[in-house]
């Protein structure tokens, strides 16, 4: 990893440089390498793409202490910061305004983002068969613990199964995305959404390291944990929609993550400064709650309630 050597049977914290301040101080990318004694997988884990998505640190820092290098089976390589910068200055970008997540597979010499981008590429991806993917909401959003990912590949679809979250989102691959340069260089990956941006919301922390640990025990790496009971099997969501606001004003929104819903059902209110309702915000299809928005105040056209369209 980068010019450092780590054997079997053993971990590192492994700091690899990406830039130098304006002070001259240099920022480097973590990696926590746990390298066990056993053959098996070797699986990334990364949190932050997002500066502002602190749910999946939390996530790494917690699942890295219940593996051992001395009896896993297999490599784990973890960055829980991938956008250092981003995360330091409480913004959800780099200082260039680039979103990282839509930056790969990145150059060596272009601009911030794709430099950070091809760094995490080369020297943590390209040496991985899966990797899990951590996220929240973002711009004031919460989302159900769901793990997105290709449902049509068997065995994607096997560890999402395995990692246990309540929803399984079938999602189409993004340009310039994280997952998209993964799955080129023949990796498999699971992104888990999970809670609100700058909050550690504990139930999004929970399930996202139970997931991870399912995961592992899934691909033979470790054995689970008492502690992590067998998943209950996710809904799976195909198609999803968010409703819109229809009006500006205040918003309250009164469905709940997780909540089935029906076509037609009323999810909250829009109001004016005066108290008097403006709009009823309705469901437009059947399914479950899947994410919803947090802000108190609503524009025209604002999402405000996502709903996956769940399988029979």
């Amino acid at each position: 990893m980068g010019d450092v050597r780590v054997r079997a049977g053993s971990q590192r914290e492994v700091s690899l440089p990406i830039t130098r301040l304006i002070t001259g101080a240099e920022v480097s990318l973590p990696v926590h390498v746990i390298h066990g004694r056993q053959d098996g997988p070797i699986v990334w884990l990364d949190a932050a793409i997002h500066g502002d998505e602190v749910v999946g640190i939390e996530v790494i820092r917690k699942v890295l202490p219940m593996l051992n290098a001395a009896t896993i089976r297999g490599t784990v390589l973890a960055v829980p910061i991938v956008n250092v910068l981003g995360v330091m200055q409480g913004d959800r970008y780099l200082p260039d305004r680039r979103d990282l997540n839509r930056s790969f597979p990145g150059s060596p010499r272009g601009s911030l983002a794709s430099r950070i981008a091809h760094l995490m590429l080369n020297e943590v991806v390209a040496k991985c068969d899966v990797g899990i993917d951590l996220h929240t909401g973002s711009d004031r959003r919460t989302n159900l613990p769901q793990i997105r990912c290709d449902l049509e590949d068997e065995q994607t679809r096997d560890l999402a199964e395995a990692f246990g979250a309540p929803v399984m989102y079938h999602a189409k691959l993004r340009d310039g995305s994280l997952r998209y340069a993964a799955r080129e260089r023949g990796a498999r990956v699971l992104l888990y959404e999970a809670g609100e941006a700058w909050r550690f919301d504990r139930w999004a922390i929970e399930a996202g390291v139970a997931g991870v640990m399912r995961v592992l025990a899934r691909l033979g790496m470790i054995d689970l944990p008492e502690d992590f009971t067998a998943a209950t099997p996710p809904a799976v969501c195909w198609r999803s929609g968010w409703v819109r606001a229809r009006r500006t004003g205040l918003v309250q929104i009164e469905a709940e993550l997780g909540e089935h819903v029906t076509r037609g059902q009323r999810l909250g209110d829009l109001y004016n400064s005066f108290g008097k309702r403006l709009a009823v915000v309705k469901a437009d299809r059947d399914g479950m709650v899947i994410g919803r928005t947090e802000a108190p105040l609503a524009n025209g056209g604002d999402a405000l309630v996502h709903i996956g369209e769940i399988e029979d």
